[in-house]
């Protein structure tokens, strides 16, 4: 469950209950049983904040949405300093590999908010990429690009 990721080493803060692990999120305030992809979640919210100096207040976690009537829940979602969504993050576990599906998954929650910006990982792999909108393609960085 627990498995070394390919971002910055994260402070987080671990408890154990039973058999069962749970993390502290920082955004939400409250531990969270540590899932695999929780796991990269919640090391994607610190690097955001220490890495990218992203505050704390413009991060939203499981952001609700709707999609074709059903309800869905964007990982995390980056707000401008207006309060106007402007990044999607789709986190998964780290055995799932970031295939069409997935970059299928974050463009149906893109339908509702309609960002330029997309960030995809598993915690070991990471596409980041922006919408051109003039040309109708998405443009790939193989790094975090100097948004």
């Amino acid at each position: 469950m627990i498995v070394p990721l390919n971002l910055p080493q994260a402070p987080l803060k671990l408890t154990r209950k039973d058999d069962v692990v749970f993390v502290r999120c920082l955004i939400r305030q409250k531990d969270l049983v540590c899932t695999p992809e929780e796991w990269v979640r919640q090391h994607v919210i610190h690097y955001l904040i220490s890495e990218k100096k992203v505050s704390k207040g413009r991060i939203a976690s499981e952001f609700p949405l709707k999609y074709n009537e059903r309800s869905k829940r964007a990982d995390l979602v980056l707000f401008d300093v207006f309060g106007v969504p402007n990044m999607i993050v789709e986190c998964k576990a780290p055995e799932i590999p970031l295939t069409e599906k997935v970059v299928h998954q974050i463009a149906q929650y893109n339908s509702q908010l309609n960002v330029d910006r997309l960030f995809l990982t598993n915690g070991l792999q990471h596409i980041f990429c922006e919408i051109d909108r003039e040309n109708g393609k998405l443009n790939y960085f193989e790094d975090w690009p100097g948004w």
